[in-house]
């Protein structure tokens, strides 16, 4: 029977309520008392030698109180960015300064160059049009390939070139690696492209500055998916406040995908003028500045080599890639093409010998990060799309090759650092084949034929490490901030629950799934318990929520705060009981002492906590309130099994998805309606990268793609009803709940499974074989490939 509360019920999600009856609290919808608005005059070139800007004529129109210019930032630090790489040669990264407002020069089309403050935003941007801008534009560098040649222009002139660095894992696993592919049996290359991307989240970007001139106190208000390292790098690294005087504030977030993890110019500039105009400050994205000042996603160009032996065994890989920065580096930029691409670059495979070499690039376009998977869907892509290839010109089938070369024993140390701990590869698989009924392949193929299209089935696994940890491992890697999470549980005088806690949700469902561990654990009712994030005033320090940490990480520390909570209740209770410490159990909300009928209700207990009458005072203090730190000791490995069925139009080459299957190991399940929810939404990010998503620039730097006009997303008609299973459970060993992370697996698995099966339909008809089309799969670009 199904679960009604607690641990693996798929309890409604509470959070709901307030977002579909219109009633959550957005940063949007703070407004404060005397608040002026701000514009950003953004640059409209892409490379250029700013000479000078004349704010005269705007300064003098209605409404304006002050317009600010790079000159005004000169005394304050520069945006930060989060990770050090140390390159293959043992050399640091060249890292550029990262202005608030441009100054001297402009690096990318969008970059804020002016900001005008105004009463109200009309006339901010009234303002802004009568400011004329000085500068001698520059040619601009947009392919990472030429930006590193000799005579390329330099985007930082003050660095040696556009090489930011030239990373190499494992490197002395690199002359193991060479001589393994030249004495293979077969050896299958392929060149593909991860297409840049915009990540969309439903609510753009928002900041609010406040300042309260008697204590000197900041607050910042902000769509962040992690409020605490942005006062941590806008307050020590950019404007220089106290951390006890700065206040950020991160309250209903709509939505992040990544892009929303990141410290922005726009942050630290309302925080800035909040305190020089006295006065608060606000700044609204529009959706056409979203798609030129939020960081985009992916945007690698790969070269990856696959070596088998003689009877079909991998025997190494190797890649090229090149990453693109973009003009800056933004926050997790520089870690996510390196440690979070290159150590999942083994996959569910016992490949014994693995290098990986990246080269990230400066460019003249929008800085590059973490979106959805951050570094492991790239990894996946590169490597289930050579096996298919692989498979395809040994003529072998692509699962048998896949399953030949699982990994099956547990503990497995990969030649690329991380170590898997749990796992069972050909369990999701066999459930793939079940739920997407492999068996009725060819009836429904000959269906097609009949109709005239063309049917393709394309399968593919994947491994994704999340949570990432530990803190002293990822400090040894480049890592400037520690990777645990923390979390406090405080008992009230009346047995209700506040849990306070580092992870901020902007979608997932903390409110909801997080109760169900407490309620679990003490045996309360779920609407007993309250979830508290996302305001650094009110929660202990953490590290927010991207890569799939949330239940794992601050799940994990919340679960050790509630057990020191429920340690010093068994105190109060004994004593209550006159009983043994040692004797006495907790369950369905009541403590009890063993092999009696003596018991107390947890309400009980928590009252005696706060109203100490008859309470040992002189063993423990009064009060129920406990907090504790996680640090987990590594990573989790989240992994499945994914399969795409697509109808082909030879005539357009319009692609239809038939069906789309997942089969998912999570570990343990806390709510599988939400595990299932999130599997959908990343599916569709990947349907999205897959069919239809890609951002370009043309050779001037001009973003072509700056609306949703010229960039296409995907909608309800464009993807499938899926089939998600996530019963393969194998628990991690290493966290006290078992589980593993469900966020980003369904982006990170979608594109190869989609790409395999488009070239499995091309490939089943008549004439010319395709080997391989980079994404997006459109139309237009499947038709030629046919041709």
């Amino acid at each position: 029977m199904p679960k009604d509360s607690g641990i693996g019920a798929s309890s409604k999600r509470r959070e709901d309520v307030r977002f579909l009856t219109g009633t959550g609290n957005y940063t949007d919808d703070i407004n404060i008392y005397g608040q002026l608005h701000v514009h950003f005059l953004r640059a409209d070139v892409a490379h250029a030698v700013l000479n000078g800007v004349d704010t005269s004529a705007a300064e003098g129109m209605p409404g304006v109180q002050r317009i600010f210019t790079g000159a005004d930032f000169e005394a304050v630090g520069s945006i930060p960015c989060g990770w050090l790489i140390t390159d293959r040669h043992g050399d640091p990264m060249q890292e550029p300064r990262h202005p608030v407002l441009a100054h001297g020069k402009i690096r990318h089309v969008g970059e804020p160059i002016c900001a005008v403050v105004a009463d109200t935003l009309a006339q901010a941007r009234d303002a802004a049009e009568a400011i004329v801008l000085d500068y001698d534009a520059l040619p601009a560098v947009i392919d990472m390939k030429d930006a590193i040649g000799a005579d390329a222009p330099k985007v930082h002139d003050d660095l040696t070139g556009n090489l930011c660095y030239d990373w190499g894992f494992v490197e002395e696993n690199r002359q193991a690696v060479d001589d393994a592919i030249k004495g293979a049996a077969h050896v299958t290359t392929l060149e593909l492209v991860n297409n840049r991307l915009i990540a969309n989240p439903m609510e753009p970007r928002v900041a609010v500055g406040e300042y309260n001139r008697a204590d000197d106190f900041h607050t910042l208000h902000t769509t962040s998916q992690n409020p605490h390292v942005i006062r941590l790098l806008m307050g020590a690294f950019v404007l220089g406040i106290p951390e006890h005087k700065l206040r950020v504030v991160a309250p209903d977030v709509g939505g992040g995908f990544g892009t929303k993890i990141f410290h922005y110019q726009e942050e630290a500039f309302v925080t800035f003028a909040a305190k020089a105009l006295n006065r608060p400050v606000k700044w609204t994205s529009t959706r056409s500045e979203a798609f030129m000042s939020d960081a985009h996603g992916r945007d690698h160009v790969t070269k990856i080599e696959l070596a088998l032996d003689a009877e079909n065994n991998f025997v190494a890989v190797r890649t090229e890639t090149y990453a693109n920065m973009g003009a800056y580096l933004s926050t997790f930029a520089s870690c996510t093409p390196t440690w979070l691409h290159g150590t999942l670059m083994a996959g569910n495979y016992k490949t014994p010998h693995i290098y990986v070499n990246v080269k990230a690039v400066f460019t003249n376009t929008v800085p590059v990060d973490a979106y959805r998977g951050a570094g492991r869907p790239e990894a996946t892509f590169q490597l289930e799309r050579v096996i298919d290839m692989a498979a395809h010109e040994l003529g072998v089938d692509p699962i048998a090759l896949r399953r030949q070369n699982f990994i099956t024993e547990f503990p497995y140390a990969t030649p690329v650092a991380v170590e898997y701990d749990t796992g069972d590869y050909h369990a999701t698989m066999d459930k793939l084949i079940d739920i997407a009924d492999f068996a009725g392949f060819d009836a429904r193929r000959a269906e097609s034929e009949a109709k005239g299209k063309l049917r393709g089935l394309g399968v593919n696994c994947y491994i994704e490490a999340c949570g990432i940890a530990p803190s002293n491992l990822v400090g040894q890697l480049g890592a400037r901030a520690g990777l645990y999470d923390a979390a406090t549980v405080r008992v009230n005088a009346t047995g209700s629950i506040s849990v306070m806690v580092g992870a901020h949700s902007h979608g997932q469902g903390h409110e909801t799934s997080f109760p169900q561990v407490i309620s679990e654990m003490i045996g309360i009712p779920e609407d007993q318990i309250d979830i508290v994030h996302g305001d650094t005033s009110k929660i202990p320090f953490g590290m927010g929520t991207y890569g799939s940490r949330s239940l794992a990480v601050c799940g994990s520390a919340m679960v050790r705060a509630a057990e020191k909570v429920i340690n010093k209740a068994k105190k109060i209770a004994a004593h209550l009981m006159e009983a043994s410490e040692g004797d006495i159990e907790l369950k369905d909300g009541r403590f009890s002492v063993a092999g009696t009928d003596k018991s107390v209700a947890w309400g009980d207990v928590t009252l005696a906590a706060y109203v100490p009458h008859n309470y040992p005072l002189t063993d423990i203090e009064p009060g129920l309130e406990e907090t504790a730190f996680y640090d987990p000791a590594n990573f989790t490995y989240p992994s499945g099994a994914y399969s795409c069925e697509v109808e082909l139009d030879p005539e357009t080459g319009h692609v239809k998805i038939e069906r789309f299957c997942a089969a998912d190991d999570f570990g343990n399940i806390i709510n599988p309606m939400i595990v299932s929810g999130q599997v959908h939404g990343g599916i569709a990010q990947g349907i999205g990268q897959a069919m239809m998503e890609g951002c370009a620039y043309d050779s001037d730097g001009q973003l072509l793609s700056a609306s949703y006009m010229d960039y296409a997303m995907p909608r309800a008609g464009d993807v499938p009803f899926y089939t998600v299973d996530h019963s393969c459970q194998t628990p991690c060993t290493h966290n006290p709940l078992g589980v593993k992370g469900c966020g980003e697996a369904g982006a990170i698995g979608s594109p190869p499974s989609l790409v395999n099966a488009v070239l499995d339909a091309i490939n089943s008809g008549p004439g010319k074989k395709v080997a391989h089309i980079n994404m997006p799969l459109t139309p237009s670009r499947v038709w030629a490939a046919m041709q």
